[in-house]
């Protein structure tokens, strides 16, 4: 009989930003991978990897099951990523159902171990720039927009199976990876990506927490061989303002940053332009959940991970530098 750790290692979201990190961290540790793949998705993150590829998604049930059948473990990266939709049926039908069923039919196949990739969007803020952690209070009503509801509910729906079911799950907490191989990219990246190539004169003052992508697929790694089955741990980097990550983007891209603080009030009616402009096809570049999120400071702690799991972030110096240069070679930022 196989040892868990010969067992295909099922990591879902592989061709994304995050997934992908986790699929080539997996394979660096000499785990066989097996990725769970979309119709038609974008698989350039996954080329030259030595891995399974298996076809199907988080709406389709049977697909889930074939994909867990013989996997040992399941990172559980995939999610519908967006801050603003038309319409969020969709993105709770993947997030939320998809996750519930992906974590059934582990239960179904006897999957021994399981990594849910949550957010640090699904935890609480503290509301006056101090550090959140894993025990602030938190509840659906306070979580602002559909992608952040949509990670609370399915950060829920696993516990609620590790309570009922003895589900094997240990949940991750992810602030805003930055790096490499967003090819999207994340909103996140994209600011990151105009800021650098000067399409950024001016900026909301607020904060986010900033950690690199590679260090994100370490503490999934660290999290699935040393984690406490229903316990969240944040995976995060440094808490900077957005006047120093700009400073950050613009010393990596070799340009001045923007000077100009705006009031989240001056964007209010820019916002509302963008999303009734969306309804037409065009991407907003502003909505208003950016500038209800953009009210708090999400500043966080990642002690538990460091502590418990050995997780240990590099400086977001890195993370941004890496980034800049990624989307340079890439074509995303003028050489």
């Amino acid at each position: 009989m196989s040892s868990p750790d010969a067992s295909p290692v099922l990591v879902t979201g592989a061709t994304g930003f995050v997934g992908s990190a986790v699929a080539r961290a997996l394979l660096a540790r000499g785990r066989r991978v097996r990725a769970l793949v979309r119709a038609g998705s974008d698989r350039s993150n996954l080329a030259g990897l030595d891995l399974e590829l298996t076809q199907g998604d988080l709406t389709d049930p049977a697909s889930l099951a074939r994909a867990v059948a013989g996997c040992g473990a399941l990172l559980h990266v995939a999610a519908d990523y967006r801050i603003w939709v038309p319409d969020p049926e969709p993105m709770l039908r993947a997030n939320v159902a998809g996750t519930r069923a992906l974590m059934l039919a582990c239960l179904d196949a006897g999957v021994g171990r399981v990594v849910h990739c949550s957010s640090v969007a699904a935890l609480g803020l503290t509301g006056d720039g101090s550090l959140s952690d894993e025990a602030t209070p938190v509840s659906e009503a306070s979580v602002i927009g559909i992608y952040k509801k949509s990670k609370y509910r399915a950060e829920q729906a696993v516990l609620e199976l590790v309570r009922t079911r003895g589900l094997p799950a240990v949940i991750v907490n992810p602030a805003a990876p930055v790096g490499p191989r967003d090819i999207r990219p994340t909103p996140t990246g994209r600011m990151i990506a105009d800021a650098a190539a000067g399409r950024m004169p001016a900026y909301v003052d607020t904060g986010l927490n900033v950690v690199h992508v590679d260090d994100v697929a370490e503490g999934h790694l660290l999290a699935l061989e040393r984690g406490r089955v229903g316990e969240r741990y944040i995976l995060g980097g440094d808490n900077l303002d957005m006047a120093a990550l700009l400073a950050l983007v613009a010393e990596a891209a070799g340009r001045r940053p923007p000077r100009i603080r705006l009031p989240v009030a001056a964007l209010w009616p820019v916002a509302l332009a963008c999303e009734a402009l969306a309804r037409f096809g065009v991407p907003p570049v502003v909505v208003r959940d950016h500038l209800r999120m953009a009210r708090k400071k999400m500043f966080f702690s990642s002690a538990k991970a460091i502590a418990e799991l050995g997780y240990a972030p590099r400086p977001a110096r890195a993370a941004v530098e890496d980034a800049v240069a990624w989307f340079r070679a890439n074509g995303v930022i003028p050489a």
